[in-house]
């Protein structure tokens, strides 16, 4: 467990880890003020941020109940957002340590951002210390913010106003940015987003975001080459 007190790790990457959490700590606060703004309970975004700490699947999830979806439809259209954590925790397995409780916490703490930072590291000592270093730092600023934001989004009396409404659109924009690059991708993203708006006045909140994934059989033939 050497890794949580002394890391060893270049200044620069101590800093842009930094960096990183700090903004994660605005997202996690807009996410628990957008959360109790609309209505819901305190406690569901501060037992999201624990048992989940996905935040893209945390707006998603609350998007969908928000929006009078079925928590069962908000479940599973989270799910398949967390899917892509699959692939990122195979690059990291190794990583996680000996032991059922080791592996049980690394693996709550596989997140894009720690696997970005970490697959930068050659040598495996740097790869496990900025693995749990990014890891265990990035947790604990995620749920400082989203605990702060959902007390402030019950003293504030219109969130819309502060435009943290606009968060969840923009979480889930910047994921999917960086892959629109690829011509299949994007053809198939909007594809998928011309099915959901086709869709979303017939059938309830949260199923025209699964029914949008049929946008992916545009990309097979090519995928398929």
């Amino acid at each position: 467990m050497r890794t949580f007190r002394r890391p060893d790790l270049p200044p620069g990457l101590l800093r842009s880890i930094g960096l990183v959490c700090l903004a994660d700590a605005f997202v996690g606060l807009a996410f628990g003020a957008v959360t109790t703004g609309a209505g819901l309970p305190v406690w569901l975004p501060v037992v999201l941020s624990l048992t989940v700490f996905a935040g893209a699947a945390q707006f998603l999830f609350v998007g969908v109940v928000g929006a009078g979806g079925s928590p069962f439809a908000a479940a599973a259209a989270a799910l398949l957002v967390n899917g892509r954590l699959l692939p990122l925790g195979l690059a990291v397995g190794d990583l996680l340590g000996p032991g059922w409780l080791h592996r049980l916490v690394g693996t709550h703490l596989v997140t894009d951002e720690s696997v970005a930072f970490t697959t930068t590291q050659q040598d495996r000592q740097h790869r496990r210390a900025t693995f749990w270093t990014c890891g265990v730092a990035l947790i604990l600023c995620w749920n400082a913010g989203v605990l702060v934001g959902a007390v402030s989004g019950r003293l504030v009396p219109d969130t819309d106003a502060l435009g943290l409404d606009a968060a969840f659109p923009a979480v889930i924009l910047a994921l999917v940015m960086p892959s629109l690059g690829d011509r299949a991708t994007l053809r198939a993203a909007l594809a998928g987003a011309v099915i959901a708006v086709a869709v979303a006045p017939w059938l309830p909140a949260g199923l025209p975001v699964l029914v949008a994934l049929a946008g992916v059989l545009v990309a097979l033939p090519k995928a398929a080459r």
